[in-house]
């Protein structure tokens, strides 16, 4: 436990806590956009330490609820296809598309399997030579290195029976979304493990644009209540900066490594995202080189769009609008067991953790 216990040790954090309450003069709201943080914060218990003028806003940090309706419809259509096997994480096996899910369609007889990296789908296709494997990539920058990589490979075996659905996307265009939208914010809580491979100055647009500060926060309370505090002092000073208080983990350039393998097989396109719609420059896609293992290029499909469920309003919530408790769903018809909406599927989803750790107001 050594190296987590410091971090959670009581006296630091109700040290912590009141220079907090000290240092808070006003209103304040502060975005966290990283699944990873919203859990952390409520399963901690950090707005129970933090004065009421402290509002923390989950924005769109989850990469499964931000997954749109139209990727899962794709993916359901791919597994309805002969000698296809969908190798895809866990979380995304559960996500509503338009009238199904990948849960439904495995009850159904589907060939889809649980996976823990691209590189056990790729084993899945060594093993399956006969079949299709497609694994659909979801993640922001933490994980698209990793399906980088895993397709390398595929390359390099010449397993062409491996083919990805990339819904792979980055994270400082949607934050530059939010924003522009107008939503009131003092500061962002920015991604650590996000900023362990794209490094702090990718975020250096939100001081320089927007006179908007933000801190690199890791995920333990101490991190998270010293994170908040940097933001605060930076609006009472009215000095936006970019400032990494996850520096046991975050550089100012980032990995040098996985962001070359991110350049050598990806390119940056316009993507969808749930609540948003299309933002540009904020998804990844295949460079032409590799359009051999894109399953969108190899495999076209036609899907016919649907509406989400009206009652929900997760793309709502993603964008910082609502809280879980103002949807008419959340805790009867939307739970995790029965989830009506991606923010509730995923641990890291902003509808899942109110539910496991928010009484109800």
């Amino acid at each position: 436990m050594k190296y987590i216990e410091e971090y959670r040790d009581r006296d630091l954090i109700m040290k912590l806590a009141d220079h907090i309450r000290q240092s808070a003069v006003g209103r304040y709201s502060f975005m966290e956009v990283c699944g990873g943080h919203t859990s952390a914060i409520h399963r901690f218990g950090i707005p129970s330490l933090l004065p009421p003028g402290i509002d923390l806003i989950s924005g769109p940090g989850c990469p499964v609820c931000v997954t749109s309706a139209d990727f899962i419809d794709r993916a359901v259509s791919y597994s309805k296809k002969e000698n296809v096997i969908i190798a895809t994480f866990g979380d995304l096996i559960r996500v509503p598309g338009s009238s199904s899910s990948l849960e439904k369609e495995r009850s159904k007889g589907a060939d889809i399997r649980i996976v823990f990296s691209g590189l056990e789908a790729l084993n899945i296709a060594r093993s399956n030579p006969e079949k299709i494997i497609i694994f659909p990539g979801i993640g922001f920058e933490t994980t698209a290195p990793g399906t980088a990589v895993t397709i390398k490979q595929a390359k390099e075996a010449g397993l062409n029976n491996f083919l990805v659905l990339s819904a792979h996307k980055v994270m400082p265009p949607v934050m530059d979304a939010i924003v522009r939208e107008g939503i009131r914010l003092n500061g962002f809580i920015c991604p650590g493990h996000v900023a362990t491979i794209t490094g702090s100055g990718v975020f250096g647009f939100l001081p320089e644009k927007y006179d908007l500060g933000c801190v690199i926060a890791g995920f333990e309370p101490s991190d998270l209540l010293q994170s908040i505090l940097m933001l605060l002092r930076q609006v009472n000073r009215k000095s936006p900066v970019v400032e990494i208080q996850y520096t046991r983990a975050v550089t100012l350039t980032g990995n040098a490594i996985a962001q070359r393998h991110l350049s050598d097989v990806f390119e940056f396109t316009d993507a969808e995202w749930r609540g948003f719609g299309t933002i540009p420059d904020s998804g990844l896609r295949l460079k032409k080189e590799f359009e051999n293992f894109d399953a969108a290029k190899r495999l076209p499909v036609t899907i016919s769009h649907h509406n989400d469920n009206p009652s929900c309003i997760c793309g709502d919530i993603l964008r910082g609008l609502k809280k879980p408790y103002d949807c008419s769903l959340f805790r009867k018809a939307c739970t995790p067991e029965n989830p009506v909406g991606a923010c509730m599927v995923s641990a890291e989803g902003t509808c899942n953790s109110f539910f496991k750790y928010v009484p109800d107001e």
